[in-house]
């Protein structure tokens, strides 16, 4: 798989990377431990160097799982990580966040231990914190890098201010915000703030959430634990007014002789040479259709095409109930 570079930071990943979270948590039940473990290292082992998790996700399990599977490879890879929620040790329980400093070097600690690691390629703050000053929180950052604890610092969900403003104390390599033809806010500001200060963008969700696979409709159901259940844009009247856009690639795709989810990711990676999507997935065959889609060209006017039918299509619902909303783009 060929490689990018995210902004100006030198940190060099695949094209695509790996989200791991859904193997542990938000999307229905945890896999198998030695299933995880097998689909990291097939996407290893098919190219991917770029592996994203956050010590929420389980909690803790998810750090584990992507620890152990990438051991044998660890000089190979990038892993990133994230802190910034206050997670009750006794229960595992999220009390809020925490983005204090002292709270990001302990996690900082209890993270490297959990990824079997020396240093964290990429530390996320995964929340910014209204509590704490980010520039607070940036210099944490710098301080850990300083120690060889870290290499780059990045940021999940926040506003143009915010990027600026930790920017200036410590060099960000990447932003993370969700990102695709179902969601695409951040062209309004998030993007060309990116493009002026050289930093990366790794759109999470890329596929919408599994949306744009073309594999879910208004009957489709979800587990009871499945994060979409609360989701407004995956209500089924949602659903069923949104397949537009399913339909649509579903178009493109049969031209291209590629699969929807393939269009989806190609359109992301034909947006500028410093994006680099992570669609998660737990199943082998759709991790070798989302890799495959690292090679599939879409031209100007594949992209003129794409963009001029979507405009004409009006999604329906938000993409989180406001208690979450309130946490993004701050």
């Amino acid at each position: 798989m060929r490689k990018r570079k995210l902004g100006n930071s030198g940190l060099e990943v695949s094209a695509l990377g790996l989200g791991c979270m859904g193997l542990s948590y938000g999307y229905g039940p945890a896999v198998d431990k030695q299933e995880g473990i097998s689909l990291i290292r097939s996407a290893f082992e098919r190219g991917v160097t770029f592996f994203d998790t956050a010590e929420v996700y389980g909690p803790f399990a998810n750090e584990e799982l992507v620890g152990e599977a990438l051991v044998p490879v660890r000089d190979q890879v990038v892993i990133a990580t994230k802190f910034g929620f206050d997670i009750d040790p006794k229960d595992s329980k999220q009390r809020g966040l925490n983005s204090r400093p002292e709270h990001i070097k302990q996690v900082a600690e209890a993270s490297l231990k959990r990824l079997k690691a020396g240093v964290i390629d990429l530390f996320y703050q995964h929340r910014v914190d209204p509590n704490v000053p980010i520039e607070d929180v940036a210099g944490a950052v710098k301080d850990l890098i300083r120690e060889g604890k870290v290499r780059h610092f990045g940021l999940s969900e926040p506003g143009v201010q915010t990027i600026r403003r930790a920017h200036a104390v410590q060099a960000i390599a990447a932003v993370q915000s969700e990102y695709s033809l179902f969601w695409r806010e951040p062209e309004q500001e998030v993007l060309p703030t990116l493009e002026e200060l050289g930093i990366g963008f790794v759109p999470f969700s890329p596929l919408g959430k599994g949306f744009l696979t073309g594999a879910i409709n208004e009957n489709t159901t979800f587990d009871s634990t499945d994060f979409r259940n609360i989701v407004p844009r995956f209500t089924p009247e949602a659903r069923k007014a949104n397949h537009a856009l399913v339909d649509l690639l579903g178009e493109i795709a049969t031209r291209k002789k590629v699969t929807p989810a393939q269009i989806a990711l190609a359109w992301l990676l034909a947006q500028k040479p410093w994006i680099v999507p992570i669609p998660g997935t737990t199943k082998l065959h759709r991790l070798e259709e989302n890799i495959g889609a690292a090679a599939v060209e879409l031209t100007p006017e594949d992209l003129r095409t794409i963009d001029s039918a979507v405009s004409k299509i009006t999604l329906q619902g938000a993409r989180y109930p406001e208690h979450l909303q309130q946490l993004v783009g701050r």
